[in-house]
């Protein structure tokens, strides 16, 4: 029975670890979407975010923000990995938990 305690201590530690890692990175992406707007026949783009209620656009340029696109596409996927740590982490809980009952 220490055998599977140790493993999943160790897969908790693991998903710790993830959650850890996987938040410090979104904290450096951006928020929000690019929106792309034709005003007179040219194209114009915006980063588009709430803060609060409140739905904000920054004006970005002309020129499609590729980089910015790159970013917003890996916060995207790192917001997907994050669920399923949590998910992982929840179903540790609730095997810790059934072990203390």
């Amino acid at each position: 029975m220490s055998i599977l305690k140790d493993i999943l201590k160790e897969s908790k530690q693991h998903y710790m670890e993830a959650k850890r890692k996987i938040e410090k990175k979104l904290l450096l992406l951006p928020k929000g979407s690019i929106k792309e707007r034709v005003i007179s026949g040219r194209k114009y783009y915006y980063l588009q975010c709430r803060k609060g209620k409140k739905v904000m656009q920054k004006y970005i340029g002309k020129v499609k923000p590729d980089k910015l696109i790159k970013q917003l596409r890996e916060r995207r996927l790192l917001k997907v990995e994050l669920r399923k740590v949590n998910e992982a982490l929840k179903v540790l809980k609730r095997s810790e938990e059934r072990k203390h009952d």
